[in-house]
């Protein structure tokens, strides 16, 4: 079922990409999402086997009554919007930006900024281990909030819907983008984060609120004509070749950030 839901929205946004196209990329669209893809399906092998595990911590959230939901009464509704806001807030927000502030961690996420041409396949573009670190993030959220299942699946369902979202290659009017991002990320507030050096490298980690960026100080919003795609770190490596993207956390060539 999750699979279909990625793939319809991918396919959706895909087309919108060839009508209301944001940049025009010089690029073979198919050969450029070719490696993605096949990210992508390493993303969902690996989310179908912590879908057991999480399977079995549902089960006993089930029993146990383990969470902070069930420290208190409220509306169905109000434990939602709470269960989805901590979703966002550490499956999202927050292991994003330690995957760029942890050096080990960043290696392995410099293969989604690696992305020269980024348009709606970029969404789940991500090496494998580094999936495999967001997953134990999102299991966490769930042991905390002890939320219901249905809570989990409409957050997943929404997630994915923002990631192809604020990736794919799609213009928005100015005022409309601008606008929504005060609330939620949008595709202009996003692509600054795929901007190939620092400072905005390290901006805008949000996936579907924008308000932790404001919040925390890592907001940003200026002239998309500044843009270029990539990370100066690995630009010199071949961003279509799927082999040498999974080498890249492990390939001295590639050089790191300049920690302070």
């Amino acid at each position: 079922m999750k699979a279909g839901w990625v793939f319809f929205v991918l396919f959706f946004f895909w087309i919108l990409e060839g009508y209301y196209g944001l940049f025009k990329l010089n690029y073979k669209k198919w050969k450029h999402a070719k490696t993605n893809l096949l990210l992508t399906f390493f993303v969902l092998v690996i989310n179908a086997i912590f879908g057991i595990a999480t399977a079995g911590v549902f089960i006993w959230l089930n029993e146990s009554q383990f969470g902070l939901l069930h420290l208190f009464e409220a509306p169905i509704w109000v434990e939602m919007v709470i269960a989805i806001i901590m979703l966002d807030l550490i499956a999202q927000y927050g292991v994003h930006f330690l995957l760029h502030q942890i050096p080990v961690l960043w290696r392995l996420h410099i293969v989604h900024h690696s992305d020269k041409h980024v348009d709606v396949t970029t969404g789940t573009r991500h090496h494998p281990i580094d999936f495999v670190i967001r997953e134990s993030f999102a299991l966490a959220a769930v042991v905390i909030t002890g939320m219901p299942i249905a809570f989990y699946f409409f957050y997943r369902i929404l997630s994915i819907l923002f990631t192809y979202f604020t990736h794919a290659n799609i213009s928005l009017p100015k005022w409309l983008d601008k606008g929504l991002s005060y609330v939620i990320v949008t595709p202009n507030m996003h692509k600054f984060h795929h901007h190939y050096q620092l400072p905005w490298t390290d901006t805008n980690y949000g996936n579907m609120l924008s308000v932790w960026d404001r919040i925390f100080g890592t907001f940003v919003y200026d002239d998309l004509d500044k843009i270029q795609y990539g990370v100066d770190l690995a630009d010199h490596t071949d961003d279509e070749n799927l082999t040498i993207q999974l080498g890249i956390p492990f390939n001295k060539g590639v050089k790191s950030k300049n920690w302070r």
